[in-house]
């Protein structure tokens, strides 16, 4: 059988999915390169790869979108990687630097800064550019939040706006994936997430960041229904941008 190939994203929120799936048999079956999420959702998008752990904000983009798996990359409230990061409060903002690495994050910022925040805002990719406060994702944020005036957790404005959870990423598919393989992967990602306490042990403990907090509880992966309607809903508020 030809290999599955899979891009998931290599930040430390991913690290109990890896775990699982390097320490199954399903690793036998694929492929598996790890990348920041927008060039995951690329390789996605134009066939590079068989699956990916990708932004939501580009599954209408992927032909013959399908979620495959049964976790996803979520929260109920604050996440504690995923900001608005400001030096005046929101209903000031007026400029905004957008994040490189992810579709989902800059279209979140969009949807709360113009629904729930109710500004105009102008956006721009310019790494140079002087804006009134910026999107940061992922790793890059870890210790940052005492650097700033304003900080908004944009897991915890999401539930504050909606009542809902939340969906980062989530296990998409650009074709029809056999059975048996789905039954395993989704087996190597929740012995992976069991794992959790081993994989804290091969992380680089960081003094400004509490790792086990993040990965135990800020943190929720179980894809519910819940979530699927939240991913639902913010999809639509993306079409209305």
């Amino acid at each position: 059988m030809n290999k599955i190939k899979i891009s998931a994203v290599a930040y430390t929120n991913t690290k109990a999915f890896i775990y699982g799936i390097e320490h199954s048999t399903v690793i036998d079956q694929i492929d598996l390169s790890l990348d920041i999420p927008s060039d995951c959702a690329g390789k996605v998008i134009d066939g590079t790869v068989d699956l990916g752990l990708i932004p939501v904000a580009a599954i209408p983009h992927v032909p013959n979108a399908n979620i495959i798996a049964d976790y996803c990359i979520g929260s109920i409230g604050a996440v504690n990687s995923v900001f608005i990061f400001s030096n005046v409060p929101a209903e000031q903002i007026k400029t905004l630097k957008l994040d490189s690495h992810s579709r989902t994050s800059n279209n979140l910022a969009k949807v709360l800064l113009k629904f729930h925040f109710k500004q105009e805002v102008t956006y721009t990719t310019d790494p140079e550019a002087l804006t009134d406060a910026i999107v940061l994702i992922g790793d890059r944020t870890f210790g940052k939040k005492g650097d700033y005036a304003f900080v908004y957790d944009m897991g915890e404005e999401w539930m504050n706006f909606t009542g809902l959870p939340f969906v980062y990423a989530a296990w998409v598919a650009n074709k029809e994936l056999p059975e048996a393989f789905i039954k395993d992967f989704n087996a190597a990602l929740k012995m992976g997430l069991a794992e959790r306490a081993e994989v804290l042990k091969t992380l680089a403990p960081n003094p400004l960041f509490d790792l086990e907090d993040y990965l135990m509880n800020k943190l929720d992966f179980e894809l519910t229904d819940k979530k699927r309607e939240a991913l639902a809903l913010f999809l639509s508020y993306i079409e209305q941008l």
